[in-house]
């Protein structure tokens, strides 16, 4: 029987994770948080892989705030980026196949058509920066191992633009969102589910790819699909808002390129507004 560890398991990748895995009793899945495992402490990484052999670790271990990163870059740069070298390191001495998760913020912005994986790189912020940090330890260490930048990640769980969007019409509260970003809204559970597939299928087809939902909006327009599903977008107050102001740079282009997935790997994508939809229509809203 396959193990696979999941680290970071509390977050709201992990719990896609633990959803889409709920029913799959030939493989024992490992699901971890931070009070577990925390992979800044090469300790705990190797109790954990000392205790049984771990054939595959996900790891949704990572600083997410992005506003917060850019006065806390020795933290972000921590989780980010060291302790993915150190779990990089144990998962090749233990010749496991370890997944990985990066961002459409290591770009710049500055394109007009979709980032491809072997674009130039350039993060204009401290979270971009710490998470291809890590991305570039992943590629100097391991032989075995898929990264996935991915994009606007949003799910049932945890806190995300989705969730604030319903909460938000719920309470009947205006909104007025950007439009200065384009990018792609990503169903964590689409993504969880298409890893899941490729330790099924025992992919080896090994390297960094790009995986959102096709099509691209901007937070505006994301926000107006949300309201448009649910319902309230005749009785939510919904403008055009540029003028709010971030402490982290945000790139204003950062769709990404899923060909070399499709190809690569043979695997279809929904579009971010059919991933929305089913998400509403089948997901209840979890803390």
């Amino acid at each position: 029987m396959k193990t696979v560890l999941i680290t970071g398991a509390g977050g709201q990748l992990g719990k896609c994770f633990e959803l889409a895995t709920r029913e799959m009793d030939d493989i024992d899945w490992l699901f971890m948080d931070s009070n577990e495992v925390d992979i800044t402490l090469t300790y705990d990484l190797q109790q954990v892989f000392s205790s049984k052999r771990i054939d595959f670790c996900i790891n949704c271990a990572a600083y997410t705030n992005v506003e917060k990163a850019e006065d806390d870059r020795e933290k972000a740069f921590l989780i980010n980026a060291t302790a993915v070298k150190n779990l990089a390191e144990i998962c090749k001495k233990n010749r496991t196949v370890l997944f990985h998760f990066s961002t459409d913020y290591v770009f710049d912005g500055s394109a007009s058509t979709p980032y491809k994986e072997e674009d130039q790189t350039a993060p204009i912020n401290v979270y971009g920066a710490s998470k291809l940090k890590g991305e570039q330890f992943i590629e100097e260490i391991s032989h075995a191992y898929f990264i996935f930048r991915t994009s606007w990640l949003y799910s049932q769980f945890g806190h995300n633009f989705y969730k604030t969007i319903l909460n938000k019409a719920r309470e009947g509260a205006a909104l007025n969102i950007t439009t200065s970003q384009t990018g792609t809204p990503t169903n964590a559970n689409h993504l969880a589910r298409l890893i899941v597939g490729l330790i099924k299928e025992n992919n080896s087809n090994y390297g960094l790819y790009h995986y959102s939902n096709t099509g691209q909006t901007t937070w505006y327009g994301f926000a107006r699909e949300i309201l448009k599903i649910s319902g309230n977008l005749d009785s939510v107050s919904l403008k055009e808002d540029n003028s709010y102001q971030t402490i982290a740079k945000r790139p204003a282009y950062s769709v990404l390129d899923k060909e070399k997935v499709q190809a690569g790997l043979s695997k279809s994508i929904a579009s971010w507004e059919d991933a929305l939809k089913e998400l509403y229509e089948t997901g209840s809203v979890k803390d």
